[in-house]
């Protein structure tokens, strides 16, 4: 697997997690048949024929604006991709998986993401609490890129569910402990999925049962601040905008609670008070004007070099007729 798959993969889009837009290969088909597609769907209850029309259906599946209802109510065809997850199982402890092997369980990840992203099957997908198949994936500590690509394409999974602004789908979350899993990849895992996994809590707390949920005990608030602000720390060393970015939205939404924002005023990094990152955000107004919004909040103060940049740019945003 290429890391441009596991890209492709991921439900996250690129303008979202601040990548550069690339062409899906189907972009700009006019969509593929169902004399295609549901004889690919039936072939998937034939374990012999399964692995190849798993590859094929993962590279069409954009091709396809009804595979996930077809996947949903197709005899057998949930239950074959479950069959490909569960497989996977004993190759995680001790962590034996291969890249052959991580391809083909992608593969099916890619189209159970095309059912929690679909209007008609994402409901039935949360209560059938599939979503939990992919937990011990998001477990797993391998550094290797078999391993990685796994845990890439099962937050993508995640991130389709919490692409639309949906209670239901962050309550669900929020009951199984997604937000442990995401802590630890956002602490150790590869930029792409810290990126990834870091969209997925921003997005939790953008709900208000996410954010009240964070912020019930301090143990869980702490949690993760911590991990933010551990990350932050690494930012300083390896900067990253696209990451910075989902992780000062998460301070910010923080700061809507109150509880929240007065722990802040004390364990808000000190890197994000002062021009630490103003080199990195020059080109970037939307998280200048969060992390305004941010200092403003929590009783911050801008330097006089950060006050006359985040003016500049108001002043240009307002000249703007668009």
């Amino acid at each position: 697997m290429t890391l441009e798959s596991a890209i492709m993969a991921s439900s996250v889009s690129s303008s979202e997690l601040g990548l550069p837009s690339s062409q899906t290969p189907n972009e700009g088909s006019t969509g593929g048949g169902m004399d295609e597609l549901l004889p690919l769907v039936l072939q998937l209850i034939n374990p012999d024929q399964r692995e190849v029309v798993l590859l094929e259906l993962s590279k069409k599946r954009e091709s396809f604006p009804d595979l996930a209802p077809i996947l949903w109510h197709s005899v057998g065809s949930i239950a074959a991709l479950l069959a490909e997850i569960v497989a996977i199982y004993p190759l995680l402890t001790p962590p034996t998986l291969t890249a052959h092997a991580s391809n083909r369980v992608c593969n099916a990840l890619a189209l159970l993401q095309c059912v929690a992203s679909h209007v008609d099957t994402r409901q039935p997908f949360l209560n059938a609490q599939i979503p939990l198949y992919l937990y011990p994936f998001l477990n797993t500590q391998s550094k290797s890129r078999p391993f990685e690509y796994l845990r890439l394409t099962s937050l993508g999974v995640i991130g389709a569910l919490v692409k639309v602004d949906d209670a239901e789908v962050i309550s669900f979350l929020l009951s199984t402990e997604i937000i442990p899993l995401c802590l630890r990849i956002m602490e150790t895992g590869s930029e792409l999925s810290k990126t990834v996994a870091t969209f997925i809590v921003q997005k939790i707390l953008l709900e208000e049962t996410g954010l009240n949920y964070v912020c019930a005990t301090a143990e869980r608030f702490y949690a993760v601040s911590t991990v933010l602000a551990n990350m932050v720390q690494l930012l300083q060393v390896h900067p990253s905008v696209r990451l910075l970015k989902h992780v000062v939205r998460c301070y910010l939404r923080l700061a809507d609670h109150p509880r929240a924002r007065e722990a802040l005023k004390t364990c808000l990094p000190n890197s994000l008070r002062d021009n630490s990152f103003a080199p990195h955000l020059h080109n970037d107004p939307t998280v200048q004007k969060w992390l305004v919004q941010l200092l403003h909040s929590v009783g911050g103060e801008l330097s006089t070099n950060q006050a006359s940049e985040m003016n500049e740019t108001t002043f240009q945003e307002a000249g703007n007729p668009l």
